[in-house]
């Protein structure tokens, strides 16, 4: 029996959709699947939109979180106009299941009328996910069997593990049409060598537009205790993160020679939250400083810095960091070297003078 030319390109549609697929794979997460960490990932808005449609379409806890995933001012309103094709970095929480990272429940999608999963997978989530990853993620035995109305759990792509010995936020990146990995990594502050090993290709053929990959942002270094509700707070280049039920803003700069610098948010603590008001963030270690406060002493400048928060308080401690110049042994200080040099001008004049008056006799 033979094809017909429609059946025939509708076969060869399947194909590079298969091949498509096979090139998208999840993300690497080996890390412990109790515990979670935050991602993102780049949505490509198909149309024109607000914030707080992008908000409730991903299930983002609150606005803030969005804003500051995105460096948008903090006052930024919830109907804040997206143009179309924009890229927004959508915030969620990861987890990693059978050595893969996936969104950690929230994502959810109501199939629309003339919905598939094809359609679902590549124009309402703008390839992030495959049709494949939803209907394993969803134990759908037929891919053409949805049904208006039911509930689709959507395994956005995410890693909670190191790159490099580091731990990073990772970022789910859309590649563009004719993309190269050193282009992408130099936008992101990382190495194609990374961006080849993370995503298991060998060089840019394999670099595959519509696809997704995972890119590692660096975060600032912070002081943040270990026995922290939110450690560990990985904050990236160019992002602000609200923490400690919203009472405290960090936000992340390379220029702040990528040291996590927070301070209290000025707003009421998170609706969720059992506190009626924010705790103290008084410096353990010097009283007479709140949480972001700076002190002089000689060339030794103290920062009370934010070091996490527990279900009472909000902690804190004294970072200093000096300017004063390297003393040691071996390390001569500005005083000493004045010392030396007039002691060696004297050494000089003491075996000089007599050679001089030698000089002076002899003629």
């Amino acid at each position: 029996m033979g094809f017909s030319k429609e059946k025939i390109l509708y076969l060869l549609f399947l194909f590079s959709l298969a091949a498509k697929s096979a090139a998208q794979v999840g993300f690497k997460c080996t890390q412990n699947p109790s515990s979670t960490c935050n991602s993102l990932v780049g949505y490509k808005t198909p149309n024109a939109t607000t914030l707080f449609h992008l908000q409730n379409f991903f299930g983002v806890k609150d606005l803030n979180s969005l804003l500051g995933a995105n460096n948008l001012p903090f006052s930024t309103p919830s109907n804040y106009t997206i143009k179309k094709d924009a890229v927004v970095k959508i915030p969620f929480p990861c987890k990693c299941s059978n050595g893969t990272g996936v969104s950690d429940g929230k994502q959810i999608y109501t199939v629309q009328k003339d919905d598939g999963l094809f359609y679902i997978a590549n124009n309402v989530y703008m390839g992030l996910v495959t049709y494949p990853q939803i209907q394993e993620f969803n134990r759908i035995p037929n891919a053409d069997r949805i049904t208006v109305g039911q509930k689709l759990r959507i395994p956005l792509p995410c890693s909670c593990d190191e790159v490099e010995g580091e731990r990073v936020v990772h970022y789910g990146h859309l590649v563009e049409e004719g993309s190269t990995t050193a282009e992408i990594a130099k936008d992101f502050g990382t190495t194609d060598d990374v961006l080849f090993k993370l995503n298991g290709i060998a060089n840019d053929s394999q670099l595959i537009a519509g696809t997704t990959i995972d890119i590692p942002l660096k975060a600032c270094n912070s002081s943040v205790s270990t026995t922290s509700i939110d450690y560990p707070l990985l904050v990236p280049n160019g992002t602000y993160f609200f923490t400690a039920n919203s009472c405290v803003k960090c936000n992340c700069d390379a220029a702040n020679n990528w040291t996590l610098q927070c301070e209290p948010s000025g707003f009421r603590p998170a609706a969720k939250s059992t506190w009626s008001t924010c705790p103290s963030m008084r410096c353990d270690g010097a009283t007479s400083l709140l949480l972001s406060n700076t002190t002089t002493t000689g060339c030794n400048t103290s920062t009370c810095a934010y070091a996490g928060f527990s279900s009472q308080n909000i902690l804190t401690t004294l970072a200093t960091v000096s300017t004063c110049p390297a003393t040691g042994p071996g390390i001569e200080s500005p005083d000493d070297n004045y010392a030396s040099r007039i002691s060696l001008s004297w050494s000089f004049l003491r075996i000089s003078l007599p050679l001089i008056m030698l000089s002076v006799h002899l003629n």
